[in-house]
C-alpha cells in the first residue's frame, strides 16, 4: 500500500489541547459540546485554528495552524480558547485541561453523534467507554519522509520524559490511582493505542498498514493511535504520549520540547548517522515507570541499559539543546521545560490540593483556576 507523505516545512509545529467542560459548582462534567459548536466552528472557519468536537459531549478540541515557530502555533491556540470561552462564560460553563477528571464517572458522560466514534465504541466496549481521557497532540513538519521512521524510533526515547512533564492525571473515577499519569495506561488498551513498532523504514510502515487494513483491523492511518505516529495527511510526526496540559505556558513548553528534540534528531540524521532506538522492552519499561512515578521516575536512556532520574536527564536536554531551540526561535517556551521541573507538574499540584483535605472538587476548582490563570503553588509531592 503506497502511503503518500504530504509536503510539509521542517519543523513547523501544530498543536491540538483537548479541553474539558465543566459545572463551576459542582465540578462534574457537562455534555454542552453539540449546543456549542455549530457556532464555534462557524467563528473558525475562516481562521488559522479550528475548534472541534471529541469523542465525548463534555469536549471540545481547539487546534492551531501550521506555526513557523511554537510561539505562532500557541498564539493560535490561545485565540480558540479565547472564542471557546466567549460562547461558555455567558452559559456558566468552565473549562479545564488534565489527563483525567478527578472524580467523573464514565457511565454519566454522552458519546458524541459521530459514526468514527460509535463504531469505536462498538468494538472496543468497556474499554471504549472508559476513554475518560484528555491528551494534547504535537506535529512537527518533517520535510523528507525518508527521515520519518528513523525520527519516531529515536523520538521515542523520550516518550517518558514528555510524559512525566506532562503528568496531569493521577486520580480515576474519585480515587487516587498511586499513578502520575493514569491515562498512559487507560489509553494503550484500544487495539492499536500504545508504543509504535520498531519498523525500519517508511515501506516497513506501508507494509504494516496494509496488512491491518487488509485484516479489518483500521480503515486508514488515522485509526493508528500509536503515542507517536507519522500523521501522513500533514507530513508530520504527531507525539500523542502526553497528558492534557493543565495551562497554556506548559503547553507551550512541550511543544517546543518535541520541536527541539526532532530537529536536533534530524540534524543528526543529516550529519549521516545512524539512530539507534531504544530495545523495546526498555521503551515499555520506561513508558510504565514514567506513567507510576512521573518526575520521579528513574529511566532507561540507551542500548546499555545507563539509567538516570528523568528530572535530571530533563535538565541535561534542556542545556544540551539550548542552542536548537535558540536557532528555532522557542527560547523562551523551552526554558518553561526547567520551570516544570523546578516547580512540578500538575499531577503533582492536584495531589498538593487533595491532600489539604481529600475534596476532589476542590483539584476541579484548582484546574480551572490554572486554566485560566496559569500554574501556581509550586510543589514537590511524590505520586
Amino acid at each position: 500500500m503506497a502511503i503518500t507523505f504530504a509536503e510539509s516545512a521542517r519543523s513547523t509545529v501544530g498543536v491540538e489541547w483537548e479541553v474539558m467542560l465543566a459545572d463551576p459548582r459542582t465540578g462534574e462534567l457537562v455534555g454542552r459540546a453539540p449546543e456549542l459548536l455549530s457556532e464555534l466552528e462557524a467563528a473558525s472557519q475562516h481562521s488559522r485554528h479550528t475548534v472541534t468536537g471529541e469523542l465525548l459531549t463534555n469536549t471540545i478540541e481547539v487546534t492551531s495552524g501550521v506555526g513557523a515557530t511554537v510561539s505562532q502555533a500557541i498564539d493560535d491556540v490561545a485565540q480558540a480558547i479565547r472564542e471557546v470561552r466567549a460562547a461558555t462564560d455567558p452559559i456558566g460553563v468552565e473549562l479545564l485541561s488534565a489527563g483525567s477528571h478527578p472524580f467523573a464517572q464514565w457511565y454519566q458522560q454522552d458519546v458524541s453523534e459521530h459514526s468514527r466514534y460509535h463504531t469505536m465504541i462498538d468494538r472496543t466496549q468497556w474499554w471504549g467507554r472508559n476513554m475518560m481521557i484528555w491528551g494534547i497532540h504535537v506535529h512537527i513538519g518533517v520535510e523528507d519522509r525518508r527521515k520519518v521512521i528513523p525520527l519516531v524510533n529515536a523520538l521515542s526515547t523520550y516518550l517518558p520524559h514528555l510524559q512525566a512533564l506532562a503528568a496531569s492525571s493521577p486520580f480515576w473515577a474519585g480515587e487516587r490511582t498511586g499513578y502520575a499519569s493514569n491515562r498512559a495506561l487507560v489509553f494503550q488498551q484500544l487495539p492499536t493505542a500504545g508504543l509504535p513498532w520498531t519498523l525500519e523504514s517508511w515501506a516497513d510502515f506501508e507494509n504494516y498498514l496494509d496488512d491491518m487494513v487488509t485484516a479489518g483491523i483500521v480503515a486508514d492511518a488515522t485509526e493508528i493511535r500509536w503515542d507517536i505516529r507519522p500523521a501522513p495527511r500533514w507530513g508530520t510526526i504527531e507525539v500523542r504520549a502526553c497528558d492534557g496540559l493543565s495551562t497554556l505556558p506548559e503547553l507551550a513548553s512541550i511543544a517546543a520540547l518535541v520541536q527541539v528534540l526532532v530537529e536536533h534528531l534530524s540534524r543528526r540524521l543529516d550529519a549521516g548517522e545512524t539512530l539507534q532506538p531504544l530495545q523495546p522492552w526498555y521503551h515499555r519499561e520506561n513508558k510504565w515507570r514514567a506513567a507510576r512515578y512521573g518526575l520521579d521516575a528513574t529511566v532507561i536512556v540507551d542500548r546499555r541499559g545507563t539509567q538516570h532520574p528523568v528530572a535530571e536527564h530533563i535538565r541535561m536536554l534542556v542545556a544540551d539543546l539550548a542552542s536548537v531551540a535558540t536557532d528555532l526561535g522557542c527560547d523562551q517556551e523551552f526554558r518553561g521545560i526547567a520551570d516544570i521541573v523546578r516547580d512540578g507538574a500538575s499531577y503533582q499540584r492536584q495531589l498538593a490540593v487533595a491532600a489539604e483535605d481529600g475534596d476532589l472538587r476542590r483539584v476541579v476548582a484548582h484546574l480551572i483556576n490554572e486554566f485560566r490563570s496559569g500554574p501556581h503553588s509550586a510543589v514537590r509531592s511524590a505520586p
